[in-house]
């Protein structure tokens, strides 16, 4: 672990009440904090995200995806699973075909939003 520097430790210990009731006031539920969490954890997986990624540009089946990230079905279908649980992706089969999209908007604008964090390093 990192040994703290000056900038992240106050020089002198203060409470600034009006701040620490008005945030404390907004703080997440338990509940809440758990769920985003998960999400937040999920996208801690490079093939996840490479998944999410080809999913932001179209729709895929599993063996489409396996096709683009250059892996196995079942090690897409895993992933997937994952994804389909925290209602990060949806599917719809069609014959024997199960195809795979992007939950809704909010998964798109948080991939986004976080690709576009990152592209601006």
């Amino acid at each position: 672990m990192n040994k703290p520097t000056n900038l992240d430790v106050c020089e002198k210990h203060c409470l600034h009440l009006d701040r620490v009731e008005q945030v404390r006031g907004g703080m997440l539920d338990d509940r809440v904090a758990e769920g985003l969490a998960e999400i937040f954890g999920l996208l801690g997986d490079r093939t996840r995200v490479r998944i999410l990624h080809a999913l932001s540009l179209g729709e895929l089946c599993v063996c489409d995806i396996s096709a683009v990230l250059g892996t196995t079905s079942s090690a897409v279908s895993h992933q997937l699973r994952l994804l389909r649980t925290a209602k990060l992706i949806k599917s719809r089969k069609e014959g024997k075909n199960v195809f795979y999209t992007l939950d809704d908007e909010h998964v798109r604008q948080l991939f986004a939003q976080g690709l576009d964090h990152v592209l601006e390093r």
